[in-house]
């Protein structure tokens, strides 16, 4: 039987599959709120067999977004917007997740397919935050060093905006911490000058995004799983590392996190990485075994095999796909043949199940 393809209970919430699809930022919002992209984007993976498909980065305030096109939740009217799409993916056995997350010192940029450089005020930008007054790249603004009455403003909005994605309906909340974003900044010493209480020393470092990750869970019911995503290293000596991500993941396990994420990466724009298939899921293998917590594995997972291998073998408990479902929405339709899972599809597609 394939360990892919068998269910996975967190809390209260049961996937149906360990194909998760990982939040991946459209740039098509308008004022924060989604669209028919968003329907359409996240609905057609929900027909295609994912156990889980995540919502995009989501900011949790207007200046926490990458660009003027991310989506939001810091307003109801944004998490009464993602109600359809969640009711029609739990019609597929689906369960809907989201991303909360603020950008940083990496806000304020144009869409990718336009270059994704900075953008002006008088062009729909707006002054980054940040825990230091250090810019992302020699092109990017230098950020505002955040206030103390700004760290709580922040941690509010993740807070409230966790309560928005519960009544909007979503069964599985995500912090981001990784990329390089907020949080991330905060975690590494490569951005993280601050000589106040949220400097210095890893306890210092890590002060913010555990603050965050009460908040969150404070409001987030009990009954439903809570993942983050961190970046397991910075590719870069004396940044963050798999050392520190251990460490802090113990002390996320205490505060009730149930998942983490594994990726890398995204803090400096000069790192290394030896970006290869599967090249991250032995960060993933390592917190798993060390912190005794789920895990889930992402980067260049592209083939069945290959993630069925990464399961069976418990380097992870879950597979987060991007690009890869971003080419092949119904990649788990097919990978279940590869592996002879036998699994529903829907019936408008039954006909196609067999050549």
């Amino acid at each position: 039987m394939s360990k892919l393809f068998s269910p996975l209970e967190l809390r209260r919430v049961r996937f149906k599959n360990r194909i998760f699809v990982s939040p991946m930022c459209q740039y098509s919002s308008v004022d924060g709120v989604p669209t028919d992209w968003h329907f359409v984007h996240l609905s057609s993976r929900a027909v295609g067999g994912a156990g889980l498909v995540m919502m995009e980065a989501t900011a949790v305030c207007p200046e926490g977004r990458i660009t003027p096109w991310d989506s939001g939740i810091w307003a109801d009217e944004q998490g009464r917007a993602f109600e359809r799409t969640i009711a029609f993916m739990q019609g597929f056995d689906c369960v809907a997740g989201i991303q909360l997350a603020h950008a940083g010192r990496k806000a304020s940029i144009d869409a990718p397919w336009r270059g994704g450089r900075p953008l002006a005020a008088d062009a729909g930008g707006w002054q980054p935050l940040a825990p230091s007054p250090i810019a992302f790249a020699e092109e990017h603004p230098t950020p505002h060093a955040m206030s103390a009455a700004d760290i709580d403003a922040v941690t509010d909005a993740f807070a409230a905006s966790a309560a928005r994605s519960h009544a909007a309906g979503f069964e599985v909340l995500e912090i981001h911490m990784a990329h390089g974003y907020l949080l991330h900044e905060f975690l590494s010493p490569l951005s993280n000058r601050r000589t106040d209480e949220y400097g210095g020393t890893f306890e210092n470092r890590v002060r913010l995004a555990l603050r965050v990750t009460r908040a969150v869970r404070g409001t987030w019911p009990e009954r439903l799983p809570l993942f983050a995503r961190i970046s397991c290293t910075d590719w870069v000596d004396g940044g963050w590392d798999l050392e520190q991500s251990i460490a802090l993941c113990r002390m996320l396990k205490e505060l009730g996190v149930d998942l983490i994420d594994c990726s890398s990466g995204g803090l400096v724009p000069f790192a290394k990485v030896p970006a290869g298939p599967g090249f991250q899921v032995p960060f993933a293998a390592a917190i798993r075994s060390a912190v005794g917590i789920p895990t889930g594995a992402v980067g260049l997972i592209t083939h069945p095999m290959q993630a069925e291998q990464i399961v069976r073998t418990q380097q992870a408990d879950a597979v987060f796909l991007a690009r890869e479902l971003l080419r092949d929405p119904y990649w788990p339709l097919r990978a279940a043949a590869t592996l002879h899972a036998d699994i529903r599809w829907p019936e408008p597609y039954e006909r196609a199940r067999t050549i």
